[in-house]
């Protein structure tokens, strides 16, 4: 076995963190290839090289993940390299790793000189844009020039006319009144010997846009749309110039951007086009002096989480006719981003794109958007050009364009893909074009919501941070990309906005009322650190949100009082549960007050073993004794005699056996109650926001993997492949968000871009795929694919932060035969369907062939006896039987998955009340037939 070992890749902070690091102590994190199977780290020397010297340090141990700096701290505006030699049990030293380059520009108030600049006209009535721009000498030979810059808004900014980046919408959303961040842009390259111009574009972005609900919106944050940059000039001879906003700018509300809004849209004119940003000596029309705004410096921090970007060009897939003689361009699924047009236009000429996420009636399906146009306008100034929005986005699959003076060129228009630039990390790929259909819904659905924040939609008039979604969709997101930096990013401002009262509904907040605790939502506090350490291994998100961990039990401690059930508050509960109504998505099946005392146990026992994790050993026993009280309790109150839960609903007995609120017996009879009444309900999704992550892994958990196939599988509507069926390629907010005839849900809330019902995606990666985390960041990972739903292959992939994980598994001639690769410096807990023994495995390709007991789900005779669940369990019976009660018009058939009539107990005789009786032979006949096949 060679022990040759080479670090073939090393990180600092997470995967896609900005070119310039948000700290002087980063984290490092390396990959190893080249040693044979089996291989493990023992030691690692860690160098810095910096002007020509190298310092060292020897790590022992086998850690590779989030290795903390052991170097002297980053200064600001310093560069240098690093390196990685890796050493194997009881081997020699490998090859050393290539020198990575890491950089840092300013990394806080401390390092800032810059003003806050603003025209002196307001630009709010119009939603118009600002431009400011200062000339400048650049005296000599430059070494580095470093732009740093924030607004408030968003901006672009430019010097001598070119981009400084391909970053969008920068700075982003945070806490903007507790926490801004800046980035920084190498311009070196930019600069030229003599004059030049820096200038920017700012418009009002999320800082100035209006915020709120049923038609009430107000500016949530103070002061006019403002920039501040500072561009830091080192020339060879060690000298240093800086270039900062102050009150020597020149600011104008004249420009070609007429007007910018997130939920609105973006007007151009593009006859008011000038070179002031690009020629230091061309007049900046409209110009005055910029006046400095009242704004502290103490909120400023580096970005650490990847920017914004322009990511894919996708083409018109298909021009429809609209209903009124129109042409709407499809492109095929649904995304977020703008349009971008090659045009050539005759002066004066003004078009307008308008843009939705479905189609009805023939038309652009734009109720949906509520209070947001979602529309931008160009006005052309002659020639060719190409052109899209800048300080905007939409959610859309169907986009309009209206007002060209001759035929649309479909090739002319591209969808541009727009979110935060994260590293793609996990795949999975099944034999079921359906279940590949839906994992790639989640992927979209997460893509398209996953801009600067992590949002519940992005095209209506919200686009807010809903804690309760992120948190049930951690898990899943963190398979599918690194998200990190990103959440770790968002949780900060989480704590910087909590407060003794709860956890604001949605971070940000820019919500006028003060935050109020809600189960499921709050507890993003803490189940979403705690999954992102489980996902990466990295305690430091425990030891910096555990603060904000222990006020959120506080406050639910409060909340619930000396009998440990948190009652009589508002709660979201399960929110959007299928048999709610649409006006009324909070009136779910399962008790609010289950959920929420069951979400007080969860984060309290989570809690807990932060505390042990980190050392907080009396903190540990305080809150493991709390966490027992409130499940006894929740037992207790909730919890029959016979073993059935309250409510007796899919959500409260998965969050009972998922959540480890009942233990041995108990535990299996939920189990099985919970699979009876999938199966009552004939495979139709019966649970909301936060019942659809668990009731797959418990029904798994207990048994039932096969009822959870069935259960993912069905099509009838309510169910995940129902939307598949009616054309969608993102998750909907709503089960139902389009009717099957076609019309939008009459409810006011209804997006066609929204993920966390798509968090599903765990258990699918997890159970089908086979990957999961045996230990946090995936050193020993779980290996554990269990076949089910006629499927007869899958194949997954996750890049953990050790390497590429991979399985690949079939189902032939009754085996079932499994591919597994390991990568280096980790391990797996193998266990093969039908076997209990686990067998561990060292890194390398590992292969097995074993028999599969396939339970025999032969179809059972049918008659007029037969339990309705058998019917439930035969897919083809189902269909048949439902079909033909259309037919004969039994219209109370119409009503059995919503009511749960599919029972084991029930017979299909003597569930036909009012049938008539005429029918009956037919009926009879039918059974025969199925009986025949």
């Amino acid at each position: 076995m060679t022990e040759t070992a080479l670090v073939s890749r090393l990180w600092l902070e997470s995967r896609g963190t900005p070119e310039f690091l948000p700290t002087g102590t980063p984290t490092l994190t390396w990959q190893v290839t080249g040693p044979g199977p089996g291989w493990r780290q023992e030691a690692a020397v860690l160098e810095l090289r910096r002007a020509g010297a190298v310092e060292s340090v020897q790590w022992d141990g086998p850690d590779s993940q989030a290795v903390a700096w052991p170097f002297p701290a980053l200064a600001p505006y310093d560069e240098a390299e690093v390196r990685v030699t890796v050493r194997g049990v009881g081997g020699a030293w490998g090859d050393p790793g290539e020198w990575v380059r890491v950089r840092t520009a300013a990394l806080g108030p401390q390092d800032w000189t810059a003003a806050f600049i603003a025209a002196p006209t307001p630009v709010d009535d119009e939603r118009g844009t600002v431009r400011l721009r200062r000339t400048f000498d650049v005296s000599g030979p430059v070494r580095s020039a470093v732009l740093s810059a924030t607004a408030h808004g968003v901006h672009e900014t430019l010097v001598n006319g070119t981009l400084t980046s391909d970053e969008v919408l920068a700075p982003g959303w945070t806490a903007y009144d507790q926490r801004l961040l800046f980035s920084s842009s190498d311009v070196t390259a930019l600069l030229r010997p003599g004059r030049n111009v820096l200038g920017a574009t700012v418009a009002e972005g999320w800082y100035r846009e209006r915020f709120g609900f049923d038609g009430t919106f107000a500016v949530a944050y103070p002061g006019p749309v403002a920039l501040s940059a500072q561009l830091r000039i080192e020339y060879e001879d060690g000298s240093v110039d800086v270039v900062a906003t102050d009150g020597q700018w020149e600011a104008s509300t004249s420009g070609p951007t007429v007007s910018a809004s997130i939920y609105q849209g973006e007007a151009y004119d593009a006859r008011l086009e000038d070179a002031a940003l690009a020629d230091p000596d061309a007049p900046l029309p409209g110009a005055a002096a910029a006046v400095v705004v009242e704004a502290s410096p103490a909120r400023l921090a580096p970005s650490p989480v990847p920017p914004v970007r322009r990511i894919e060009r996708i083409p018109v897939a298909e021009v429809i006719p609209s209903a009124s003689d129109g042409q709407i361009l499809d492109f095929g699924q649904n995304l977020v981003g703008w349009l971008e047009l090659r045009l050539d236009l005759p002066e004066g000429t003004e078009i307008t794109l308008r843009h939705a996420e479905v189609l009805e009636n023939g038309e652009l399906g734009i109720r949906p958007l509520r209070f947001a146009a979602a529309t931008d306008r160009y006005t052309a100034a002659g020639g060719e050009r190409t052109w899209s929005p800048r300080f905007t986005f939409h959610g859309f699959r169907y986009a309009q364009i209206e007002g060209l003076p001759g035929d649309l060129d479909p090739a002319a228009v591209t969808a541009v893909v727009v979110h935060t630039d994260l590293e793609r990390t996990g795949w999975l790929e099944t034999s079921d074009p359906m279940l590949n259909q839906l994992h790639q819904n989640v992927l979209w659905g997460m893509r398209g919501n996953f801009l600067s924040i992590p949002t519940d939609c992005p095209q209506r008039d919200e686009r807010l941070g809903w804690t309760g979604d992120i948190q049930v969709f951690t898990p899943t997101a963190s398979y599918l990309y690194d998200v990190s930096g990103f959440l770790r990013s968002w949780l900060r401002d989480l704590a910087l906005q909590q407060t003794d009262t709860g956890v604001p509904m949605v971070i940000p907040s820019p919500l006028p009322d003060p935050p109020s605790a809600a189960a499921a939502w709050g507890d993003a506090a803490t189940l979403v650190p705690d999954a992102l350490y489980a996902r990466y291994g990295d305690p430091g998100v425990l030891e910096e949100q555990y603060p904000s961990m222990r006020a959120w039990v506080g406050t639910v401690r409060r909340l619930a009082g000396d009998d440990h059930l948190w009652t009589g508050t508002f709660q979201f509960g399960d929110w959007l549960d299928p048999s709610a109504p649409p006006h009324n998505p909070a009136a779910a099946k399962t008790d609010a007050d289950i959920v929420a005392s069951a979400h007080y146990f969860r984060s309290t026992e989570r809690l807990a073993a932060a505390a042990r994790l980190l050392g907080r050993h009396d903190d540990a026993e305080e809150y493991a004794a709390l966490a027992e009280a409130v499940r006894e309790a929740w037992v207790r109150e909730y919890v029959t005699g016979a073993g059935r839960v309250v409510s007796d609903a899919h959500t409260a007995y998965a969050l009972a056996i998922e959540f480890g609120l009942l233990e041995g017996e108990r535990r299996q009879a939920a189990g099985d109650r919970l699979a009876e009444l999938v199966r009552a309900y004939g495979y139709r999704v019966r649970t909301g926001f936060v019942g659809t992550p668990l009731v797959c892994d418990a029904l798994t958990a207990t048994g039932h993997v096969h009822t959870a196939y069935r259960l993912l599988q069905e099509r009838g509507n309510p169910s995940w492949l129902y939307p598949i069926t009616m054309g969608a390629t993102t998750i909907w907010e709503r089960w139902d968000s389009m009717l099957p005839d076609g019309t939008i849900n009459p409810g006011e809330m209804t997006s066609f871009n929204h993920y966390a019902l798509g968090a599903v995606a765990d258990w699918m990666q997890r159970t089908i795929g086979g990957i999961a985390p045996a230990e946090p960041g995936y050193r020993v990972v779980a290996v554990h694919p269990r076949p089910g739903g006629a499927l007869t292959s899958a194949s997954a992939a996750l890049e953990t932060g050790y390497g590429r994980v991979e399985t690949d598994w079939r189902v032939e001639g009754g085996r079932f035969r499994l591919r597994l690769t390991v990568p280096v410096a980790s391990e797996a807990l193998v266990t093969l369907p039908g076997h209990r023994e686990e067998i561990r495995v060292g890194s390398g390709t590992h292969e097995w062939d074993v028999p599969l007991d396939v339970p025999d789900r032969a179809p059972r005779a049918l008659g007029m006896t037969s339990p309705l669940a058998d019917f439930a369990d035969d897919l083809e019976a189902k269909d048949a039987l439902e079909e033909f009660f259309a037919e004969v018009g039994y219209f109370i058939a119409r009503g059995w998955d919503g009511s749960g009539a599919w029972r084991s107990d029930a017979r299909l005789g003597s569930s036909l009340i009012m049938f008539p009786r005429e029918q009956r032979p037919r009926l009879e006949a039918l059974l025969g037939e199925l009986n025949a096949r």
